[in-house]
C-alpha cells in the first residue's frame, strides 16, 4: 500500500444547548459526538421546542422505522408523528395496519401532511425527490424544517441548479443501517439502553440557530446510541461512493470473482461459496467487528498469511484507482444524473434479479445446510477484501473526509449492518432489495470490480515472485485501525438483529 496522500482534516465540531455533548481525537482531529440514551428523552421537548406535527413521508425502508419510533418516543409530549402518502399508494394498507390512521389524524396524503408539519422527514425515493422536490417545497411552511436521511435531493439540486427554500432549516440524520434494523434494535433499547443504530447528522441550513438541536433531538428520538456530525454534502458523496464500493458493488465482485477462481481451481460449487462468500460473510466479517482489520491478519496459518498478503497488495493496487473513478463520477454528479436518468426507463425496463444465478443457487443451498460450525477464516479472500476495504478508506482520507464517517461507512457499517443480511440471506438478496440508486450503482460499478480482479490483480498474484516477509505496505501502521478501536467502544449495546 503505497503513502496516501492526506488533505488535512479539520477539527469536526458542534455545540448543543439541550445535550451535553462530548469530544474525541480521531488521528489527531477533535471531532464531537453525542452519546444517546433513553434517559434523554425527557429533553426532547426541549429540543422540539416549537414543533407541534413531524411528518415522516414515505414507507420504504426507513419509513416504517422512523415513524413508529418517533411516535413511540414522544408519546405524551403533544408532538404528533402523522405519515404522509401519495394518494392511492400501496403502502396505505401497511401503515394503518402499523397504526396510523386517516380519523386519528395521523395518516393522510402526502402534501396534504407537509402543509400541516413544523418537521417534514422526507424518505421517498430519491427518484422522487427529484421528481417531485418542487411540489414539496411549495408545500413546506416557511419557517418550519426539512428533514432528510440522505443527501440525495442536495446532490440533485446542485445538479440542476437549484436550492432549497431559503425559508426553511434544512437537516438530515442518517441512521447506519436499514431500516428494519432501525426498529428492531429500537425495540430492544426498551430492555437494553444503548441499543439503537448510529448516525450522523446534518445542518445545511439554520434560520435561528435551533436546527442543530432539531437534528439532535430526532436522532436521539430513533434511538441512535451515537451520532456523529457531518455535513450533507459529505454524506451524500461518502454514501453513494461506499454504496458503489465496499458496502455493495465492489464487494458484489469481489465475491463472484472469488468464487470463478476457486472454481477454475478445481474446488466444488459448494466449497467455492464457502471460501468466497461464507467467509467473508461469517468470520472475516466477525473478526473485523470486533477485533479489527490486524487482526484478520493474526488470526491466520502461515499460508493463509501468505495468501492474506498476495491478494492484499493486488486488490489493493487495483482497486485504489477504480475506487478514485468512482468517487469523481459521484462528486461530478454523474451517478446522480444517471440514476433519475434511469427512473423513466423502469416502466419499459424493470430491474431484473441477479439471485438465479448458478453462484446464487449454490448459495442457497450452503445456506440451508449451515451447521454450527463456520467456515475457517480464507487468507485469499481476506486479503482481496481488506485491500478493498483500505483502498476505499485511503481515497475518502485524501479527500478530507472526518475519521469518524471515513470508518462508519466504510468498514463499520459494512461488517455490521450490510453484510449480516448478506449472510443470512445472500449478497445477491442485498443487490436485489436494497434502495433503487444502490441497486443501479451495484449493477453499474460491481462488474467492473469484478473484472478488475479477473483481468489485473488475480493475474498479478501468478505473476509475483516470492511472498514477502513483511505486511504489505503501511497496513499495520494505518491510523484507522487505532480509529477503529476508538470507534468499536461506541457500538450499539447489542449485534444488529437480521430476523
Amino acid at each position: 500500500m503505497s503513502a496516501t496522500t492526506r488533505t488535512k482534516r479539520k477539527p469536526n465540531l458542534f455545540e448543543s444547548h439541550i445535550f451535553d455533548v462530548e469530544t474525541i481525537e480521531l488521528d489527531g482531529v477533535e471531532e464531537s459526538f453525542l452519546r444517546g440514551g433513553r434517559h434523554l428523552f425527557s429533553l426532547l421537548p426541549k429540543a422540539l421546542a416549537g414543533i407541534k406535527q413531524i411528518g415522516v413521508i414515505g414507507w420504504g425502508s426507513q419509513g416504517p422505522a422512523q415513524a413508529q419510533n418517533l411516535r413511540e418516543t414522544l408519546e405524551g409530549t403533544g408532538i404528533k408523528v402523522v405519515v404522509g402518502l401519495r394518494e392511492g399508494s400501496e403502502s396505505i394498507a401497511d401503515a394503518r395496519a402499523a397504526g396510523f390512521s386517516e380519523k386519528e389524524g395521523t395518516l393522510g396524503e402526502m402534501l396534504d401532511v407537509i402543509r400541516g408539519d413544523d418537521l417534514t422527514i422526507l424518505l421517498i425515493s430519491d427518484a422522487a425527490q427529484a421528481q417531485l422536490h418542487r411540489q414539496i417545497f411549495d408545500a413546506l411552511k416557511p419557517g418550519s424544517t426539512l428533514g432528510l436521511s440522505h443527501g440525495f435531493l442536495l446532490g440533485y439540486l446542485e445538479t440542476a441548479g437549484e436550492k432549497f427554500p431559503a425559508n426553511i432549516n434544512v437537516i438530515a440524520v442518517c441512521p447506519k443501517g436499514m431500516g428494519p434494523s432501525v426498529r428492531r434494535l429500537y425495540e430492544q433499547g426498551r430492555e437494553i439502553n444503548g441499543a439503537g443504530i448510529n448516525t450522523s447528522f446534518a445542518v445545511e441550513q439554520d434560520l435561528d440557530g435551533r436546527a442543530t438541536d432539531i437534528a439532535l433531538g430526532w436522532s436521539v428520538a430513533l434511538g441512535a446510541p451515537y451520532t456523529f456530525k457531518t455535513t450533507l454534502k459529505s454524506e451524500v458523496v461518502s454514501d453513494l461512493f461506499g454504496e458503489r464500493s465496499i458496502l455493495l458493488g465492489a464487494v458484489h465482485g469481489i465475491v463472484e470473482a472469488l468464487y470463478r477462481r476457486y472454481l477454475d481451481d478445481g474446488a466444488t460449487p459448494e466449497d467455492a461459496f464457502d471460501r468466497a462468500c461464507e467467509s467473508l460473510t461469517g468470520p472475516i466479517r466477525e473478526t473485523i467487528s470486533k477485533q479489527g482489520l490486524i487482526a484478520v491478519d493474526e488470526q491466520l496459518t502461515p499460508d493463509g498469511r501468505r495468501d492474506f498478503r498476495r491478494a492484499y497488495d493486488v486488490t489493493y493496487a487495483a482497486f485504489k484507482g477504480l475506487m478514485a473513478e468512482v468517487y469523481d463520477e459521484v462528486v461530478s454528479g454523474n451517478e446522480i444524473r444517471s440514476v433519475v436518468a434511469a427512473a423513466g426507463r423502469f416502466d419499459r425496463f424493470p430491474m431484473t434479479k441477479v439471485e438465479g444465478s448458478p453462484m446464487w443457487q449454490t448459495g442457497s443451498t450452503v445456506r440451508g445446510r449451515r451447521g454450527h460450525r463456520p467456515p475457517p477464516i480464507d487468507g485469499f479472500t481476506a486479503g482481496t477484501y481488506c485491500g478493498a476495504m483500505m483502498a476505499q478508506v485511503d481515497i475518502l482520507v485524501e479527500n478530507g473526509h472526518p475519521y469518524s464517517e471515513i470508518a462508519n461507512e466504510s468498514i463499520i457499517e459494512a461488517v455490521d449492518s450490510l453484510l449480516p443480511y448478506m449472510h443470512a440471506r445472500g449478497v445477491a438478496y442485498m443487490v436485489d432489495n436494497c434502495s433503487t440508486t444502490a441497486r443501479l450503482g451495484t449493477r453499474k460499478w460491481g462488474p467492473r470490480f469484478q473484472a478488475m480482479l479477473e483481468q489485473i490483480a488475480f493475474p498479478n498474484v501468478a505473476s509475483q515472485g516470492e511472498t514477502p516477509d513483511e505486511p504489505p505496505e503501511g497496513f499495520l501502521t494505518h491510523p484507522v485501525h487505532e480509529v477503529l478501536h476508538q470507534l468499536g467502544e461506541m457500538r450499539p449495546a447489542v449485534d444488529i438483529s437480521v430476523s
